[in-house]
């Protein structure tokens, strides 16, 4: 019963991150359209080589951070929830773990870079969505440490806020990429869309690795249970002797 409940909760808060977000990336793109509107009547940012790798540098650790080893983390724990083998469950736990502090560093490698050497205002959403990341981050990773053992009474409520706060992350840490991406083609007029595409196509694959975890036990189970369903049969495959007996009497 309590499983159920939980189930039921955890959907309702997906169901609601997923609304809450759509708001965001409509305005984000809105706000896009009127920054590339005004950018007629402001002078293109003109980088040196040396900023424009830190730029791409900071891009990089970033799109490494929370766009690629979060969501990977997040794929290589769900493989947990059925898992019966406890050595092969320790060693998701630790690749977990491990995913998840590599990426608590790369941001705050990143962090570090753009404090000492960009402008930060925090006048537009790139910078003030990427504060909030920063420290939003560090939640999932020292609820982690405090991790109750499993079937104690606190389980299912730190469950659901390790979820929460890391699938939310997650997919913050994904749109502030696109803002991200957004905003340095708005600045130097430089294309960015094979980027814009690449990373597309990997949250693409990465969403359908996501939901198909959500069946693959079901269709190993419907497997096994064709696999092990006993053939009934037929009248005309019936044995001799079930004939010989079935037969009329002469």
């Amino acid at each position: 019963m309590i499983r159920i409940t939980t189930q039921k909760v955890i959907l309702h808060v997906a169901i609601f991150i997923i609304v809450s977000l759509l708001p965001l990336v409509t305005a984000t793109q809105k706000h896009a359209k009127k920054i590339i509107h005004e950018c007629s009547d402001h002078k293109v940012l003109e980088l040196s080589p040396k900023l424009s790798f830190q730029i791409i540098l900071h891009g990089i650790l970033l799109w490494a951070s929370m766009g690629f080893l979060m969501p990977i983390a997040i794929l290589v724990i769900r493989m947990s929830n059925k898992e019966q083998n406890g050595r092969r469950l320790k060693m998701i736990v630790y690749t977990h773990a491990s995913l998840q502090i590599l990426s608590v560093l790369l941001v705050a490698v990143a962090t570090i870079m753009s404090v000492i050497n960009f402008e930060n205002f925090f006048d537009n959403t790139h910078q003030r969505l990427g504060l909030a990341l920063y420290v939003a981050i560090w939640l999932p990773f020292i609820a982690g440490i405090f991790r109750p053992d499993r079937g104690s009474k606190n389980r299912g409520v730190w469950y659901a806020f390790h979820w929460l706060i890391g699938v939310t992350v997650t997919l913050l840490g994904i749109v502030n990429v696109y803002i991200g991406l957004q905003a340095y083609n708005t600045k130097t007029m430089k294309s960015t869309s094979v980027w814009n595409w690449l990373f597309s196509i990997e949250v693409g694959v990465i969403a359908f690795i996501y939901l198909f975890q959500e069946k693959w036990q079901y269709i190993k189970q419907s497997g096994g249970i064709l696999g092990n369903e006993s053939v009934r049969p037929t009248d005309q495959e019936a044995s001799p002797t079930k004939k010989k007996e079935m037969s009329p009497m002469a």
